[in-house]
């Protein structure tokens, strides 16, 4: 695996095996809202980011795959990217930009297509060991579930190092109350992050908050204390369970 910044291209013509056929991914990142990407295939990345780089705005870095042995070819690359985004579509953690529609996968010989099976779960380790979870479908453990009511909303969720993640399936406030002070980052993340069915609007996706406060507030429309408002099934608040455990 090759990451290389958009500001650093120059780096590609140091490296004779980015002109053969290659895996890649572009990546974009934002906070206040879902991180973009793009999944591709090459058989020179050299060449074929030219095009990106003129015509894509919103990527930052590449991640390109290519195999040490330099024996990949263009029909594996392509069985590469029909996986990748099937997977990624189905991790939904990612706004997949261009990626409108899902390829058809190519006609492989059994034991290529297994050599390419091992070959994309090296591709979803490596882009998890450097933080990104492009193809992670999170499952948290159901004794750390956490419930939020509140304003027509019925969320649920989890904590964890990274923050608080509310979960895909959980029902959002469709209203927020006028003192709300991000009304207008949250629409945004309500138009990312949700669906809209009969009136009530659905988490498509995990979203993780920096706080347990920030997630109830996005989830109810209103200013809360997470620490209070959110509680387990036996009605424990989030505060008890987490940081009384301290005292």
């Amino acid at each position: 695996m090759f990451i290389v910044p958009r500001s650093n291209l120059a780096y590609l013509n140091t490296q004779e095996k980015l002109q053969k056929p290659a895996f890649y991914i572009l990546f974009g990142e934002d906070e206040s809202t879902k991180p973009q990407a793009y999944i591709g295939e090459t058989e020179n990345f050299r060449e074929r980011v030219k095009d990106h780089d003129s015509k894509k705005a919103f990527w930052q870095k590449a991640l390109i795959f290519v195999s040490k042995d330099a024996d990949m070819t263009k029909v594996d690359v392509q069985y590469l990217e029909h996986i990748a985004i099937v997977t990624a579509m189905k991790a939904n953690t990612f706004i997949l930009c261009d990626n409108k529609q899902t390829p058809k996968a190519p006609n492989l010989p059994e034991h290529q297509q297994d050599s390419m099976d091992e070959f994309f779960e090296d591709v979803k380790f490596l882009a998890s060991f450097i933080g990104c979870n492009i193809f992670e479908i999170s499952q948290p453990k159901e004794e750390h579930i956490f419930y939020t009511k509140g304003r027509g909303s019925n969320a649920r969720g989890f904590y964890s190092s990274d923050g608080f993640t509310v979960l895909k399936g959980s029902v959002i406030a469709k209203t927020v109350v006028p003192s709300f002070n991000w009304k207008e980052k949250r629409e945004k993340m309500i138009h990312e992050y949700t669906s809209a069915d009969n009136g009530i609007l659905t988490m498509t996706s995990d979203k993780t908050f920096s706080s347990p406060s920030t997630a109830a507030d996005f989830c109810i429309g209103s200013s809360n204390n997470g620490w209070l408002v959110w509680r387990d099934k036996d009605g424990n608040t989030l505060d008890s369970v987490y940081r009384k455990q301290l005292d």
